[in-house]
């Protein structure tokens, strides 16, 4: 688990421009805005190593650097390297406008800082192959390939002895000479090969090609940046911030993600028009001076609900398949713990992963006792009791919220979500117990149906179908679960008659209130409203499978995977996700509806397989709390309000020139007398300010 960055001059068009431009530039303190003077024509060291630096975070073990001019690569080892690894590469030590043709570190007679055109950045959190002849980036001089590499491949020691078969030889033990040697093998075709999780950019010698992915759901993360012929790249936002890019907002992306969170990540766009990220499941490659992007997987819709498997002979391939995401997901060279909500999924990764090592791990619970639904510490115990599994619970309190809300903004890149605290205070205490890695039970919910949405479209499948007898039997046993029958009819009538993108379309209209000015909103309905009615597949499936195929890939997953990577890596833990092993995402995809849900009851295949693991009250619980953070029911009208009130107050806030301010203060002042129905919207406006003011207007720093 790390982190990466790169610079890579590939056109023609990347000629000398001497032209000052707007540049984020980290001081001690800070982040701030200067004019600095770039040449195009070759890659700024000193750029790069600043970009690198800026997620020190992802990586606290080693740094390295690759640096090649049109006579050759160097690999370098950085300051805050090993002193083995320094005894064996030169330490970076170029300086901006400086050729450091007579210092002995930075061997410039092999590069010099006016002719690089390539350079790759590395941040190293050891896991796998933790002698230093892991260190990245990997050059396999005999292949002509370099690796800067972020991720885990878990399958590497399958692929490793079918390599050797084919007459390869290692050096190492890692799973980063795996992806060098397979793609040696079977070059741009090597990522259907990988299990796991990966975000990487490989240079091939021999063919003067630039080769980048990311894996199947986008688990970790790949960001890029073209400007003058220059392709800037890395795994978090803020490093492209620092390059001379165009940093024009993207105003549709901002309003789209803060009327509907689950946008927050939505396609390749991000809060700047000019930085994307590397959609899932997508290669970037340069050759020839030409960039372009590849699909190399997509959910096959032809499989969709085509599976003829019984349903106990789907519980018991499921359960096969999930048994041994775990445990390829335990490879490590480092100690593995697991997060534990007390629900059905974080249940059953503890629960298997015992099963599968033979031993307790440490399993890491946040609670909170001023909410009931938000202490799940009876749910916990009786995991703790089954496996013997020490258990580390955590309860923040609001002053942690205020204390870690600018920081982590800074290190997450977007506003944050209302678990921002909880996830922080769990994979805080992971760092503090010595756990690097953290089994997580994201992408659960995504491909076996948790969430309640799902029941809408379960149910307007029946109707479409004409299933009568089903629809009379299992619609009265989930209306009467509570007292909202006329909105979830409601609800499973747009789900029947309405396409999936209009569904999306309603919610943008009537979800919440607008809490932007005409101006602003104006602006961005221009492209948002059209493009979502595009963006939102209208696939050939069931409604259910439909929805499922946008969660994966449009809405809710990558936001979550989002979140999950950044508040774990702002802590220096890698967080492993067993559920979004892609052959059981594409075998649960094949199943019919009637093995996901079956009222009151949802991810039924998953809740049977895992039976005989998971205690019987895991197994029949129905009332999962939320794994959130006390904000909307306590914190924002008690213990926040002065902070609040002061945010709104605020002549930034009131000069912002995007905010709807009557409505804003109009819903506060309701939700302060009692009414918590905008109390969600009201969240996202403070984290939108807040990311303001980290982004924009850089007021708050202290962020080394």
């Amino acid at each position: 688990m790390c982190g990466i960055a790169g610079i890579y001059c590939f056109s023609k068009e990347a000629v000398i421009l001497d032209k000052k431009k707007g540049n984020f530039t980290r001081g001690k303190d800070n982040l701030t805005k200067q004019a600095v003077s770039y040449k195009q024509n070759a890659v700024n060291a000193t750029l790069l190593k600043e970009m690198t630096d800026a997620i020190k975070h992802r990586g606290p073990d080693d740094e390295g650097y690759l640096l090649k001019d049109k006579r050759g690569i160097q690999v370098f080892s950085g300051e805050d390297s090993p002193a083995e690894i320094k005894s064996l590469y030169p330490v970076l030590n170029f300086s901006l406008n400086v050729s450091d043709k007579h210092s002995k570190k930075s061997t410039a007679n092999t590069i010099t800082q006016e002719n690089i055109i390539l350079g790759m950045g590395f941040r190293r959190l050891s896991i796998l192959e933790l002698k230093p002849i892991g260190h990245q980036p990997m050059r396999d001089k005999e292949l002509g390939i370099v690796l800067c590499y972020n991720g885990e491949i878990y399958n590497y020691l399958e692929l490793r002895e079918e390599l050797k078969a084919k007459g390869y030889k290692f050096f190492s033990n890692s799973d980063t000479e795996v992806i060098i040697k397979a793609y040696h093998c079977w070059q741009e075709n090597c990522v259907q090969h990988f299990n796991g999780m990966w975000a990487f950019s490989l240079w091939d010698e021999r063919n003067n090609m630039l080769f980048c992915s990311r894996d199947r759901y986008g688990i970790k993360p790949f960001y890029y940046a073209v400007q003058d012929g220059v392709l800037y790249w890395g795994s978090e936002i803020k490093q492209l911030l620092l390059t001379p890019i165009d940093k024009t907002l993207n105003q549709a992306m901002i309003w789209r993600s803060i009327k509907i969170n689950s946008f927050m990540v939505y396609d390749d766009e991000t809060y700047w028009q000019n930085i994307h990220c590397l959609k899932p499941g997508h290669n970037l490659i340069v050759v020839n001076g030409n960039l372009n992007i590849k699909q190399y997987y997509d959910l096959d819709i032809a499989n969709f609900e085509s599976s003829r498997l019984s349903f106990n002979e789907a519980v018991e391939q499921y359960r096969s398949i999930f048994l041994d995401s775990i445990a390829i997901n335990l490879r490590s060279d480092v100690e593995i713990g697991a997060t534990l909500s007390g629900g059905m999924d974080s249940s059953a990764i503890v629960c298997s992963a015992v099963h599968k090592k033979g031993e307790p791990l440490k399993t890491f619970s946040s609670y909170y006792a001023c909410t009931k639904e938000l202490d799940e510490r009876k749910w916990i115990e009786k995991i703790v009791q089954k496996t013997s599994c020490p258990n580390y619970l955590v309860s923040p309190k609001a002053e942690d919220a205020i204390c870690w809300w600018e920081k982590l903004t800074y290190l997450d890149d977007l506003p944050l979500s209302a678990a921002f605290v909880s996830i922080n205070a769990v994979m805080q205490e992971a760092h503090k117990q010595g756990i690097k890695v953290l089994l997580a039970g994201q992408g659960s919910d995504e491909i076996s149906a948790g969430y309640r949405h799902s029941l809408y479209r379960y149910f307007a499948d029946l109707i479409r179908n004409m299933q009568i007898g089903r629809l009379a039997k299992e619609l009265p046993e989930y209306l009467k679960k509570d007292n909202k029958t006329f909105s979830k009819l409601g609800k499973i009538k747009l789900s029947t008659f309405l396409p999936e993108s209009s569904l999306y379309h309603l919610e943008f209209c009537y979800y919440r209130f607008e809490p932007f000015n005409r101006a602003f909103t104006n602006e961005a309905e221009k492209s948002c409203s059209e493009q979502i009615l595009k963006k939102i597949a209208d696939i050939k499936a069931s409604r259910l499978s439909n929805f499922l195929y946008n969660m994966i890939h449009n809405t809710s997953l990558q936001t979550l995977l989002h979140f999950d990577d950044r508040l774990a890596m702002a802590n220096s833990v890698e967080s492993r996700v067993p559920f979004l092993d892609y052959r059981l995402v594409d075998f649960v995809f094949s199943l019919p509806s009637a093995y996901k849900i079956k009222p009151p009851y949802t991810k039924v295949i998953h809740r049977s397989a895992m039976q005989e693991l998971i205690p019987d009250e895991i197994y029949r619980r129905q009332d999962k709390g939320i794994f959130s953070s006390p904000f909307y029911q306590v914190w924002l009208k008690n213990e926040l309000k002065p902070f609040i009130s002061d945010i709104f107050a605020s002549s930034a806030f009131r000069q912002r020139g995007i905010w709807n301010l009557p409505k804003i203060y109009h819903n506060w002042h309701k939700y302060l007398a009692g009414d918590n129905r905008q109390v969600e919207m009201l969240f996202n406006v403070i984290a939108l300010e807040i990311w303001f003011r980290q982004f924009i207007d850089r007021t708050s720093g202290g962020y080394k």
